[in-house]
């Protein structure tokens, strides 16, 4: 079987792992106000009043909503162990099957019981796949072009909440149980073509290279980023950098999470983690999650399907500017950007709600506690217009940006298990505030964009003062950024993260447009760096 170089396809196959991920977003955001699935999972009994199934109430659709983060958190733990043993591609193909094992249970749900263990598996996939389609991309991109390629990622997840959306919308037309079972049914269909699209890929040369396949590092290296010549400028200089890190840990034992720990990784492992951790805390998973409690509120009527689908939309086409220029405008200045204006758009809303809402009252009709305020007018429409400008905000940044930065910062040795133990961050804060969301809306209404617009503002500093610029280094250079005996150093941390900057001359290495002397000099560097 043909093995596929073109690094375009290779990322745009592994990323519908990611897809998985935003299906699953939009199949619980668009399906949770509507009556079949209100009558199905009816925990409340009838509205008094209107006469309509009431369905589960806050709790217990915070609790069925987390169960997939709950499952992810636990996926990504695991992925480590299993990337490291079968490889990227393995791992992720045994993440395809478990979400088709899931879906068929979500799908054939008779109860809520039987919907939470269905989701809880659903998201063990989603948690492999999250955690180890970075690394694989990272590992196999070409330092020029692997935040473009990993921020496909976050490409693939608004993607995938966008179709899933619609695909829900379309079937709410439906009567009965099918309005919900269709579109959960259907979502297998991405994770069957993920699992056979894989079989055409390369593995990861880092992975193969750690497993003694030289050769067959060497040939995916001269596949994907030589194009074919053997004599690449930065194929020579990738197989040496690899070759030195492989050397070098053959004189360790295999590593565990405790590694991760130690006084000379705990810095890096901080950063990732915590990248992950605010990308939660921003509240953009939330606001996916619960937006149509969010439009019940500012007055949108019945149908709040539509002016959600909206949201959805903004955030596929304004992932692309991410796309296109994340490796130009390198990390620091993208997350510092994506902070500062979701903070904006947070206060925002909070005043507009603070200022003009009232609370709900029984005569609403609402079937759930957690649409506790009502606005409209004009405040109603600047609220939905803040809420877009703020998708859009995370969209450019934070999205592809809290994908693409874990993946890159660590050594070859531990990065399985490194990407896997901040990704398991991210679904764990993504369980707390799927689950916490709902009661805070009813318990401190408008509040509850304050404490997002503190999150990011603590975010902003916090990426300032520590997390050092990235893009366009080689993952063994990145390594180097912390390391202590570099000039200026400090104990633990590395080079100060503002005095770290965005450097593009590896565009000219991967153009082959180095001289002779050059490769002599690029080789004599490799030769020199210190050991991690």
């Amino acid at each position: 079987m043909k093995t596929v170089g073109n690094i375009y396809i290779i990322a745009a196959t592994s990323v519908i792992g990611g897809a998985l991920f935003g299906f699953d977003i939009s199949s619980m955001s668009a399906i949770i106000s509507t009556q079949p699935y209100k009558c199905q999972f009816n925990q409340q009994g009838n509205n008094p009043i209107t006469g309509q199934c009431q369905g589960p109430d806050d709790v217990l659709q915070g609790g069925i909503t987390a169960a997939m983060p709950g499952g992810s958190w636990l996926g990504a733990l695991i992925s480590g162990f299993l990337s490291d043993i079968f490889g990227r591609k393995k791992a992720i193909q045994i993440g395809a099957v478990i979400w088709v094992i899931g879906s068929i249970l979500v799908c054939a749900s008779q109860n809520i019981p039987m919907l939470i263990v269905g989701r809880i598996i659903n998201g063990l996939s989603v948690g492999i796949c999250s955690a180890q389609v970075p690394v694989y991309i990272s590992e196999i991109s070409p330092p020029s072009k692997r935040g473009r390629l990993i921020g496909m990622q976050q490409w693939a997840i608004t993607w995938g909440i966008a179709i899933m959306f619609f695909l829900c919308y379309g079937s709410s037309f439906i009567r009965g149980a099918a309005a919900f079972r269709l579109p959960w049914g259907l979502q297998m269909i991405p994770a069957i073509i993920l699992f056979f699209g894989l079989l055409i890929l390369p593995e990861s040369p880092r992975w193969l290279a750690k497993h003694d396949r030289w050769e067959e590092a060497h040939e995916v290296l001269v596949l994907v980023h030589g194009k074919g010549d053997p004599r690449s400028a930065l194929v020579a200089k990738e197989m040496a950098e690899i070759r030195e890190v492989v050397e070098f840990e053959r004189a360790n034992a295999d590593v565990s999470y405790l590694e991760l720990f130690r006084p000379r990784m705990i810095n890096r492992t901080h950063i990732g983690v915590f990248t992950q951790i605010w990308s939660q805390l921003t509240g953009m998973n939330v606001m996916m999650y619960y937006i149509a409690y969010i439009f019940t509120m500012t007055g949108s009527g019945d149908d709040v399907l539509l002016p959600s689908g909206i949201q959805f939309i903004i955030n596929v086409v304004m992932t692309v500017p991410a796309l296109i220029w994340l490796d130009r405008w390198g990390r620091r200045p993208t997350m510092l950007a994506g902070a500062f204006f979701m903070c904006l758009w947070l206060c925002i809303n909070a005043g507009l709600f603070g200022a003009y809402s009232r609370p709900a009252v029984p005569e609403d009709g609402f079937d759930t506690a957690a649409i506790s305020m009502v606005i409209s007018g004009r405040a109603a429409k600047a609220v939905i217009a803040s809420t877009y400008l703020f998708v859009a905000s995370f969209a450019t940044t934070w999205g592809p940006a809290s994908w693409t930065y874990p993946a890159e910062l660590y050594p070859l040795r531990v990065r399985g298990k490194a990407v896997a133990l901040s990704t398991s961050s991210n679904w764990a804060f993504n369980f707390a505030l799927a689950y916490f969301v709902p009661p805070a809306f009813a318990n401190i209404s408008w509040r509850t964009y304050v404490l997002f617009a503190v999150f990011c503002f603590a975010m902003f500093w916090h990426t300032f003062f520590l997390f050092p610029e990235t893009a366009n280094k080689t993952l063994e250079e990145v390594a180097d950024i912390f390391e202590n005996n570099n000039p200026g150093s400090i104990k633990y941390i590395g080079t100060p993260a503002w005095k770290t900057h965005n450097d593009r001359s590896i565009l000219r290495v991967e153009r082959n447009l180095v001289s002779s002397e050059e490769k002599i000099g690029i080789q004599h560097s490799t030769e020199s760096r210190p050991q991690e």
